[in-house]
């Protein structure tokens, strides 16, 4: 074994095997923030673009102690860790959604109503700064890769001409003044917009949804942090925890989360909110840069599980720019990660 790796590494001296690609290390996140200028916002940005690669460069989304951007990477293991990862699937692949489509708005974006069907004792009443441009979830790069999709203008995807249902998140984000806008199956129709439930996040704040509210995301979470972007990736470090999605969650939620979705009162199984780390000792060295950016956040600040769905699915942005993982991300299995929970002592910011 240890002849073989010797023998590899004269290749790769020699030049006759390439070298492992390694991610870029990114600077510490509030050093970033702090060297970064925010643009200038005059009009709606869409997420896939070099402008708004600056913006969000520049933009702190929620406090330095704010449970999205905590390090866990020294949290210990949940007593259930092992069964509570069996109920998931120790062996079922890793994979990832390229659904969480946003935009960026100035901060003197006209406010609009949008009519609440189905959540409206949960939601955050409006008005809400949702441009003509907001794209819905998964455009624009799902509908560009799908041969049956493609012939679809973001006018049809807002209205679903197809008839596709689905969660249809919209998700809005003014950066000037720190403020998110999330709505869950937002559709516009011929008497304006609706949604089935909306919700507002102070990005300068670590205030919650009220306890048993859900939000955007079964659980009550932001959905906006959690997704993986270009210019993290470009970063070399996907700097906040992501959102993963189980197919079955216990009746219960702890911090961060504040609601539940499930009748099933299983122990082993996952709450909502629960943290879900990558095993530190799992070797990220063989995937390309743009996976190894997300894997280090896995291992530094973990998954919270979010909703309910796909096991082992995280978010990330539908954006041209960002390559298709699907192939890299099946080689990690649930058996690589494991639960954790606070330190003791650990007090829930305010």
């Amino acid at each position: 074994m240890r002849s073989a790796i010797i023998l590899a590494l004269v290749l790769v001296i020699a030049g006759c095997l390439p070298a492992p690609q390694t991610a870029p290390e990114a600077p510490p996140r509030l050093e970033r923030i702090k060297q970064a200028k925010m643009p200038q916002i005059d009009a709606p940005v869409h997420f896939d673009t070099a402008q708004a690669d600056a913006i969000l460069a520049a933009l702190e989304v929620f406090p330095p102690d704010n449970p999205w951007n905590a390090d866990v990477s020294a949290w210990p293991l949940h007593s259930k860790s092992k069964a509570i990862i069996d109920s998931i699937g120790a062996e079922k692949r890793m994979r990832y959604n390229p659904d969480m489509s946003f935009i960026l708005v100035p901060p003197d974006q006209k406010k609009i109503d949008v009519k609440l069907v189905s959540y409206p004792a949960e939601s955050d009443q409006g008005p809400y700064p949702i441009p003509d441009n907001i794209p819905i979830e998964g455009w624009p790069a799902h509908y560009q890769r799908d041969a049956k999709l493609r012939r679809l203008s973001l006018d049809d995807v807002q209205r679903d001409t197809a008839n596709e249902n689905g969660d249809r998140h919209g998700i809005v984000v003014d950066p000037t003044n720190r403020m998110l806008y999330e709505f869950y199956q937002l559709k516009r129709t011929g008497a304006g917009w609706q949604a089935a439930c909306a919700a507002i996040f102070d990005l300068k704040s670590n205030k919650l949804r009220p306890d048993g509210w859900t939000s955007a995301d079964a659980a009550g979470l932001p959905i906006f942090p959690a997704v993986v972007r270009h210019d993290e990736l470009k970063r070399g470090m996907v700097d906040h925890a992501l959102r993963v999605t189980v197919r079955r969650t216990q009746r219960a939620y702890v911090y961060p989360a504040t609601h539940f979705a499930s009748r099933l009162t299983d122990e082993n199984l996952p709450r909502m909110g629960e943290r879900i780390r990558l095993r530190k000792d799992f070797d990220e060295s063989r995937f390309s840069p743009d996976v190894q950016a997300i894997l280090k956040g896995m291992k530094k600040h973990g998954m919270l599980v979010a909703d309910n769905g796909i096991e082992w699915a995280i978010s990330v942005a539908p954006d041209p720019r960002i390559p298709v993982l699907h192939e890299e991300l099946r080689k990690i299995k649930g058996s690589d990660f494991e639960v954790v929970v606070p330190p003791e002592g650990y007090q829930p910011p305010k």
